[in-house]
């Protein structure tokens, strides 16, 4: 287990570096800069301020100097917002995103494991074919759609819960759903395929040759064997959901990470770009490896020793 745990966490480093270095020269290959749209500065003033911030470096000076600093915990400061570190613009918005992003967790759980179960439990009758539809829907309607409908339906005609903002519960009700709808469908369709191919394991014929009860077969027996493949995407599933997710934050006016990676990007704000990509990719790494370790928990005959080659 240590031996497997020391093994990811070099490779995570390595990636981490990778999706640290490849952004930032691809960000600087990009034409322009965080102040070329300060068109009423004069010359000598934005060159003043691109000293300032050691823009006017060579660019494998600025590379180092930002590896030096990340290895210090210091993301650098935002060239947008005056006086704010892309430090403290993620330890405020990651708070917002991450309270979101555990409700819409949490409804998408809670309605998409239950759902599977169902729908492979009654196959072919009505509440698989009702899941199956009400699944493809929330596949294939874009994020954004769904969300501008709920805002026009509960919000604007019904007047049920508030179109935007972030304030108390009721305002979060609109936007987590929104921004469950596409993982739940994923998480019922995995659980019911995976479920159908376990029921049909010998195991469960003796279970069910024992005469022990539905209930307890589906949920003790063939449940913990199904949730494996759910685990799988669970892990990246959470880490995009909790860094925010960029449009439905935007719609409901949520302040959140995502809305400032959005905005970070039209600014050019290459700070808060690079500091948000890269604390995306360590909760990615992160996710996934907590995932490499449930596995034995829901199946023992998973060992963490033979995932590696």
């Amino acid at each position: 287990m240590l031996n497997y745990l020391a093994k990811r966490l070099i490779n995570s480093i390595i990636v981490l570096w990778i999706v640290m270095t490849v952004t930032f020269f691809l960000m600087h290959a990009i034409p322009g800069g965080p102040f070329t749209a300060e068109k009423s500065l004069p010359p000598a003033v934005q060159a003043n301020i691109e000293a300032r911030y050691k823009l006017n470096d060579p660019l494998s000076t600025q590379y180092m100097d930002y590896v030096t600093n990340i290895l210090h915990g210091d993301l650098g400061p935002s060239f947008k917002y005056v006086g704010r570190s892309v430090n403290d613009i993620i330890g405020e918005s990651f708070p917002v995103s991450f309270e979101l992003g555990m409700e819409a967790i949490i409804i998408a759980l809670l309605v998409g494991i239950p759902a599977g179960v169902l729908a492979a439990y009654r196959r072919n009758n009505w509440p698989d074919r009702t899941v199956n539809l009400l699944t493809t829907l929330g596949i294939a309607v874009p994020g954004f759609v769904l969300a501008a409908l709920l805002v026009d339906v509960f919000a604007m005609k019904l007047g049920l819960f508030p179109a935007a903002m972030w304030d108390n519960w009721s305002s979060r009700v609109l936007p987590s759903i929104a921004l469950a709808a596409m993982p739940m469908a994923f998480i019922t369709r995995l659980t019911r395929s995976s479920m159908l191919e376990v029921l049909g394991q010998d195991y469960i014929k003796t279970a069910k040759a024992k005469g022990l009860t539905t209930s307890y077969i589906l949920f003790k027996h063939a449940l913990p064997n199904a949730l494996i493949p759910v685990v799988t995407y669970i892990g990246p599933m959470v880490a995009s959901i909790l860094t925010g997710s960029f449009v439905i934050e935007t719609i409901f006016a949520i302040p959140g990470l995502g809305s400032y990676y959005v905005t970070s990007i039209y600014n050019r704000d290459y700070t808060v770009i690079l500091g948000v990509t890269v604390f995306y990719s360590a909760i990615i790494i992160f996710m996934n490896m907590l995932v490499d370790i449930i596995y034995p928990m829901l199946d023992p005959r998973i060992k963490l020793g033979e995932k590696e080659d």
